[in-house]
């Protein structure tokens, strides 16, 4: 795993000067799979990733970027309209992929077609090549694209090259998505993060396997890094460098405790860097929504605005500077597989606003995915058999959610201390729902309409399977081994299941 692809990248580029963004540049979209911003320039310990923190430095560094939904498919939805998900019933994860979009809304990409750019998806050079789309609307990967009768997103499965141009090529990183590889990128990495090295949230047990995961997804976040290196330096040689703007950011956040399928920080806040020449280089405070990144990206290529997008852009093409940002980020959480939940949060500079719709619904459901893809929550749940959880980390084992929280980001970053209660933030806590309501107001969200008809995925129960058929492996799973199987579990699940009829 090499870590060295940007050292000389910059020597002919000299980014931030006064020149203006290209007329029509070029746009790489790189997205990486469940991943806060747990990079080494957003501070994370243990953690190495040269090749951003390069990139950082000489772009445009976001440091308060949200998602719209803390789920990959719905977040992915909103990104590729440049519309919330909510508001285009794409809200509960992997559901109506056989719906189109209504004839009002259309993908960025057919927009960017219009106007001459060509859309490819995915390179050949990274882990599964990068081809994941995961909308929650009719589509598919490639080809035409009328809203009707054709759903093809992009023109082309292939990587860029000088004849593409100008082209918008979208790649998924999937590295640091949970999977069978996590302990072999481990187990290949010349120096793999050391466990005593990192730094574990206080909602979760400094325990010997909860430092040994966290370790082992920073090792993935380096892997990843190897990537965006490869990327980088194709461009490089191919001669794209001059006239190619690079987005970075995650889908959605990391895959934890309190992270992916929830909306506190390790949820919905995600890692963005935009790099390219004509960028001023920039640290910007100021929140950012997924929503943005669709907007600037039809605005830097020269479409026309639809009037339905939902962000704005936020870079000046005319010198290359941030823009502004947004007063507050609306985000939510539906159904994801087999469990109904809905949640609401606003996000703004200082607090965070969440509306739990279901209070009933504790944190930890046993939900399917959580069982095999969370080994901290097995030792959790051992932890407070015992008596060992601290209050902090009790938080996430309660039966049941509160109505409201409020919580103070710049005093409690962690999200430990709801201050929904307390009288002295009553003025803060009216003013953020205020916000929400404002938003709900003015569109609609359909995830509060279908709250009471909604129908979940019915998968089977997978654990309950491992328990009969590979009762070893389960109880590895139960004492907070990273899983390495579940692919294959669900797929022998099937089997046995139409074996049977």
């Amino acid at each position: 795993m090499k870590r060295t692809f940007l050292l000389s990248l910059t020597a002919s580029l000299p980014l931030g000067a006064a020149a203006q963004v290209a007329e029509t540049p070029n746009i790489v979209w790189i997205m990486a799979e469940d991943i806060g911003p747990d990079l080494e320039c957003y501070g994370m310990k243990g953690v190495h990733t040269p090749v951003l923190n390069q990139m950082a430095k000489e772009g445009m560094f976001f440091e308060s970027a949200y998602c719209t939904g803390s789920i990959c498919s719905p977040s992915r939805s909103a990104m590729m309209t440049g519309v919330h998900q909510n508001c285009i019933n794409a809200h509960n994860h992997r559901s109506n992929r056989s719906l189109p979009l209504t004839t009002e809304v259309q993908p960025i990409t057919f927009h960017l077609r219009n106007n001459h750019y060509t859309c490819l998806l995915g390179h050949s050079q990274v882990t599964a090549k990068g081809r994941k789309t995961d909308c929650n609307y009719k589509t598919q990967a490639t080809g035409i694209w009328d809203g009707e009768k054709h759903f093809g997103l992009f023109d082309k499965a292939e990587d860029f090259s000088p004849d593409h141009q100008p082209f918008f090529a979208q790649i998924q990183l999937v590295k640091t998505h949970r999977g069978n590889w996590w302990l072999e990128t481990t187990k290949h990495s010349p120096s793999p993060v050391n466990p005593d090295s990192i730094e574990l949230p206080p909602y979760m047990p400094d325990h010997p396997k909860v430092r040994k995961q966290w370790a082992c997804y920073l090792d993935q976040i380096e892997y990843m890094d190897h990537e965006v290196g490869i990327i980088m330096e194709d461009l490089k040689k191919k001669g794209l460098l001059e006239n190619t703007i690079v987005i970075f950011i995650g889908d959605n956040g990391r895959c934890d405790i309190r992270g992916k399928g929830y909306l506190y920080e390790p949820g919905i806040k995600v890692p963005l860097i935009v790099w390219g020449k004509g960028l001023k280089p920039a640290k910007i405070k100021e929140l950012v929504s997924t929503l943005d990144i669709s907007a600037t990206i039809l605005d830097l290529a020269g479409c026309d605005l639809p009037d339905y997008l939902m962000g704005k852009p936020f870079i000046d093409k005319r010198n290359g500077t941030f823009m502004g940002g947004n007063e507050f980020i609306y985000s939510t959480r539906d159904n994801w597989d087999e469990i109904v939940d809905c949640m609401r949060s606003v996000t703004t500079t200082r607090f965070k606003y969440i509306r739990n719709y279901m209070p009933e619904v504790g944190w930890d459901r046993h939900q399917e995915y959580l069982e095999f893809h969370r080994p901290a929550i097995h030792v959790m749940r051992q932890l407070q058999k015992e008596n060992k959880l601290t209050p902090e980390q009790q938080l996430f084992m309660a039966d049941k959610k509160p109505a409201e929280e409020l919580y103070d980001l710049q005093n409690d970053p962690y999200e430990l201390h709801n201050l929904a209660q307390d009288s002295k933030y009553e003025t803060e806590l009216l003013r953020l729902r205020s916000y929400m309501e404002k938003w709900q107001h003015q569109y609609t969200d359909y995830g509060l309409k279908d709250l009471k008809t909604r129908k979940t995925e019915n998968k089977g129960s997978v654990s309950n399977y491992v328990k009969k058929a590979h009762p070893e492996a389960w109880k590895k799973i139960e004492s907070g081994e990273i899983c390495l199987k579940y692919r294959e579990y669900v797929n022998e699940m099937r089997q046995q299941s139409r074996k049977k009829k």
